[in-house]
């Protein structure tokens, strides 16, 4: 996403990018459906009874699609801000406002460790965040502001742990398939998506056109967001949505790495200690000390 936000050429608008992302993930869903029910009437009678029978359960979904998408265009703010080291790990606040929102929301409590390990991840991304002072600058002639950038970043951090935990409770809620509930969440964003695309872009849209600067990298960033959003879902309906968001927190390491080499990001000792603080609370979040089990072996 970064490097779509920042390498030469047109520039692409990311309200459409989204919305098609939004597309390609409704269309691999309804693709998911039918192979779950094996013909087309059986395929037709679930949508029909999950969306059109039960409107109220469909209207329950209007919230999370919603946010989701603004979520999504908040993301190519702050990737077109930050650099991608620093987006990865400021994205991971995602993890404290998950862990907020489940107890909130979900009655859910947190061992102590977990508390802590909160702690260490939010002063990981501080740390970070302070690692980097630079002025605003300017890359490929758009102007790189880090508040702007993190602003957006911690906004959807926000919109992330509120619709991934109301989500959470509408999947577990039921027995209706993670598919089919994807596709309530494409059917609902796309209307939010167009009108989204054209109260920002018309000017642009009507200028250019609806595709203006995509090329064949662009479609696989569009394919690579819907798939990502989708292995979210599954992740969300068979495990831990903030267990979740702490493994994402492993692709810190991937981020840094590829963008020493592909964004010459400087690597300095402050990033290095706060991007540790944020992997050392995955594995503090992860532990889970076992009861010790009492042995009722019979001694004769």
């Amino acid at each position: 996403m970064r490097y779509a936000r920042t390498r030469t050429g047109d520039m692409f608008l990311s309200s459409t990018a989204v919305l098609m992302s939004e597309v390609v993930k409704l269309g691999t869903c309804l693709v998911l459906v039918y192979l779950e029910e094996g013909n087309f009437k059986l395929f037709v009678n679930s949508l029909h009874n999950t969306i059109i029978k039960q409107p109220m359960d469909t209207l329950k979904v209007c919230v999370p699609s919603f946010v989701y998408l603004m979520q999504n265009n908040l993301l190519y703010v702050s990737a077109s801000h930050l650099d991608a080291a620093t987006y990865q790990v400021s994205y991971q606040l995602k993890i404290l406002t998950t862990a907020m929102f489940a107890v909130l929301i979900l009655r859910r409590s947190l061992r102590f460790i977990q508390w802590v390990s909160l702690l260490f991840l939010l002063a990981g991304v501080v740390l970070v965040q302070l690692a980097h002072t630079d002025s605003p600058s300017s890359v490929n002639n758009i102007e790189q502001n880090r508040l702007i950038g993190f602003g957006a970043a911690l906004t959807a951090c926000f919109l992330s742990g509120f619709a991934g935990i109301y989500f959470e409770k509408i999947l577990k809620g039921s027995n209706i398939s993670v598919w089919m509930r994807n596709v309530q969440l494409s059917l609902l964003s796309i209307p939010f998506g167009i009108f989204t695309s054209f109260l920002y872009d018309w000017n642009k849209i009507q200028d250019h056109g609806f595709f203006f600067g995509y090329d064949v990298f662009i479609w696989y960033l569009i394919v690579l967001q819907a798939g990502g959003g989708l292995l979210v879902a599954v992740v969300v309906k068979y495990a831990d949505n903030i267990l979740k968001g702490f493994a994402t927190s492993l692709a810190i390491v991937i981020s840094c790495v590829v963008s020493i080499y592909l964004f010459s990001f400087q690597l300095t000792f402050q990033f290095a200690v706060g991007a540790a603080l944020v992997i050392c609370s995955i594995f503090m979040y992860s532990y889970d000390p076992k009861p010790k089990v009492p042995d009722h072996t019979l001694k004769v």
